[in-house]
This record gives C-alpha cells, sequence and structure tokens, in this order.
C-alpha cells in the first residue's frame, strides 16, 4: 500500500513538474502572433500617433508585429472595455491616457467596475496640453481669451478629445479658476476635434501638445495654429516664448500622460516582457525623434511606476472634480 501511494505521488509530482514546465515553455515563447493595442480614440490624434511609432519599435523587439486598433467613444471607455474583457494573455493592450485617471471620479458606472480590471505595463511619458486657437484667430493670448469670455459668457465653445479627457477637464479646470463660462464640445478623438478648429467650427482647444505640435509652426514652417499658453505651471521647453496658463489664471495646472496596461490577471514574466519591450521603443531614436518638439517627457519604468503615477492622478482629479462640481457631457 505504500508502495502504491508513493507510486501515485510520484506520479502527481511529474504531472505537476510536467505542468510546470509547459508553462516556463509558453512563457518563454512569449510572443508567438501578433500583439494587438487599443486606441480608445479616433486615429489622427496625440494618442494615435504615439500608440503607432511605439507599437512599431515594440514589434522589432518582440519579434511579432504590434497592431494599433482604434476603438473610440464614450470619453475612452469602449476601448478601454474591449480590453478589461479581453483574455488575461498579454495579446491585448490598451494606451491609457489622463481619461483613465478621471473616469472613476466622473462616471457614475464604470462598465469594467474600476481601474482594478486592468494591471500596469509601462508609463510611457508626460507632458503639457496646450491651448491652441486657429492661426487666423482674434485671440492672441490668454488674456484676450479671458477678456471675450468675460464679455459673452458661454459663447466661446472648445473642442476636446471626449469626455473626461485632458482636453475637456483642462476647459472645465481653466473656466472654473478663471471665473468664466465656456461651451464645451467633444468629439471622437482629437483629429476630427482639430479638423473643426482650424475650420472653424470650434474657438479653442486645451489639446495634448503630441496632437498639436505639427500644427504649430517650427523651423520656419506654415502654422495652421496659435499656441496661446501650456498648462503646466512652468513653460515648456518644446514651445518656446509660450507662456504658462498659470501666469494668467493663479493654481492652474494640468498635465497629460499615456501608459499602457493589460487585462488583470496577466502572467507576471509576460508583463515583463512588455515592459521591456516598450522600455526599449521608448527610447529608441525614431520614437524620441518624432515626440522631441512635444514636450513629452519619457519615464518608461517598471509598472509599479505607472500604477503610483495613475492611483496619484485619481486621487487628485477626484478632490478637483468634486470641488469644482465638473460632471461628464
Amino acid at each position: 500500500m505504500l508502495h502504491s501511494i508513493a507510486r501515485r505521488g510520484a506520479r502527481s509530482l511529474a504531472f505537476i513538474t510536467a505542468l510546470m514546465g509547459a508553462a516556463g515553455c509558453a512563457l518563454a515563447a512569449f510572443p508567438d502572433k501578433p500583439v494587438r493595442m487599443v486606441v480608445p480614440f479616433a486615429p489622427g490624434g496625440g494618442t494615435d500617433l504615439i500608440a503607432r511609432t511605439l507599437g512599431v519599435e515594440m514589434g522589432k523587439d518582440l519579434g511579432q508585429p504590434v497592431i494599433v486598433e482604434n476603438k473610440p467613444g464614450a470619453g475612452t471607455m469602449i476601448g478601454t472595455d474591449n480590453i478589461a474583457k479581453s483574455a488575461p494573455d498579454g495579446y491585448s493592450l490598451v494606451v491609457a491616457s489622463f481619461a483613465h485617471a478621471t473616469n472613476p471620479a466622473l462616471q457614475p458606472k464604470l462598465p469594467y467596475g474600476s481601474n482594478k480590471a486592468f494591471a500596469p505595463v509601462v508609463l510611457i511619458g508626460r507632458g503639457p496640453n496646450v491651448l491652441v486657437v486657429r492661426s487666423e484667430s482674434p485671440y492672441k493670448s490668454v488674456a484676450d481669451v479671458l477678456a471675450a469670455a468675460r464679455a459673452q459668457p458661454d459663447k466661446l465653445t472648445y473642442a476636446s478629445q471626449g469626455a473626461g479627457t485632458s482636453a475637456h477637464l483642462a476647459g472645465e479646470l481653466f473656466a472654473n479658476l478663471a471665473k468664466v463660462k465656456l461651451t464645451h464640445v467633444p468629439y471622437r478623438g482629437a483629429g476630427p476635434a482639430l479638423t473643426d478648429l482650424m475650420g472653424g467650427q470650434v474657438d479653442m482647444m486645451f489639446a495634448t501638445a503630441a496632437a498639436v505640435s505639427t500644427f504649430i509652426g517650427n523651423d520656419g514652417a506654415p502654422s495652421k495654429l496659435r499656441a496661446l499658453g501650456v498648462t503646466t505651471l512652468e513653460p515648456s521647453a518644446a514651445f518656446k516664448g509660450v507662456p504658462a496658463i498659470a501666469a494668467s489664471v493663479p493654481g492652474y495646472r494640468v498635465e497629460s500622460w499615456y501608459g499602457l496596461y493589460v487585462p488583470a490577471g496577466t502572467p507576471a514574466a509576460v508583463i515583463d516582457r512588455l515592459n521591456a519591450a516598450a522600455r526599449k521603443a521608448a527610447r529608441a531614436p525614431d520614437f524620441v525623434r518624432k515626440l522631441e518638439h512635444e514636450g513629452l517627457v519619457i519615464n518608461a519604468g517598471p509598472p509599479a511606476e505607472l500604477d503610483a503615477y495613475v492611483q496619484a492622478e485619481e486621487k487628485r482629479w477626484a478632490q478637483i472634480v468634486k470641488d469644482n462640481n465638473i460632471k461628464p457631457d
């Protein structure tokens, strides 16, 4: 009988060892097919640009293509929910941004429950938003905007890439701190918002630097947009001569950021592999060259860096949303 028990125990141990070996091989082989990266905005915006540039570089390191999918709508929740409900195997990522940290305070019920539905991969970088108007606009400074808004409340319109995004909350915070009334016009991404801004359908936009840098004249190139101010406390080296909005509206500060998440439950070894590829990609010459004019400060550290940063942003914006009675559209 003891011999039989020992034999069964040996078989069980061998089975467990085989399973562990298979799991190890599976992780060692990751990825063995294309990885998809969801952008929860329409094509053409700053997040889309960052995702596509980063995806190409990550694909080189992973040995598999990184395919970008645009799933806009509902203040980024459609694309984000798609990843929350995907298999936790590392083959589905979402490019998260400002709305990821503010939606819990703005939305009474998130389709994925909470941000605990995700596991952090990497904080790619942080940067300013830029208050822009079309180049033919009569507004040439933040002071001009404030004067017009005070003279005709609710007449001035500002575009955003969606409710709860940095462009939306930047405008809400600006209006609240300056004690003016503006009209928010949400779009399904920065691309269509900028198209209407340049076409004269809306007056201004607190756009991400990544979305507008190519439209602000650099090195003598013609400018389609005029930058009036940056949303960081201090001026940005990437936008020479453009003041901080805080100089006109004390206490004003908004920061954009970009990070990668996978569904909760994704194996740690897979996350580490994705993190390593993303860190290398964020420092690749082509990625740096395309973003050098946008004021993006590269972070690209361990997953815990993204987790700590977003938790702090969630807490900060929850208080701002409450104090200023900010509501989603």
